[in-house]
């Protein structure tokens, strides 16, 4: 214990921006919550798409698209959901899964889309990174 009190004495920076990130790493599933934004898992996500074939936004550039996205997924970068997806009025009814790098432009596009009307918009936790880490497939065509 001693050793430990030791590094935290020597550096109380570390110690604070350590004490920072776990405050905010819990207010941002605190606020994904109170929202009323249910995230995802991958798994939960799979049965979503199997079952009430979910349309799948990717949030992510175009570069970061090609190199590898969930089959059948559609590209719509960020900053282009709200003009882009007035093409999909069709599937306002749909849920709709929404896919970024690491899940915080999920988050927003979802809360974006219930905003213009969309029922069931729902982002994938941890994003694409999750998904691959759940040997889950891609394709990069």
């Amino acid at each position: 214990m001693d050793p430990l009190f030791v590094f935290f004495s020597n550096h109380p920076l570390l110690f604070a921006a350590l004490g920072a990130v776990l405050v905010l790493l819990v207010l941002n599933e605190v606020a994904g919550n109170y929202l009323g934004v249910r995230k995802l898992s991958p798994p939960e996500a799979v049965r979503l798409i199997n079952d009430r074939d979910a349309l799948v936004v990717d949030l992510r550039p175009v570069a970061d698209y090609k190199r590898g996205h969930i089959l059948n997924a559609v590209n719509i970068p960020a900053a282009k959901l709200t003009e882009k997806i007035t093409e999909y009025s069709k599937t306002r009814d749909k849920p709709i899964v929404l896919v970024c790098a690491l899940g915080g432009q999920a988050t927003q596009g979802a809360e974006q889309l219930r905003k213009a009307g969309y029922t069931e918009a729902f982002p994938l936790r941890g994003g694409i990174n999750d998904w691959l880490g759940a040997s889950l497939p891609v394709t990069a065509s």
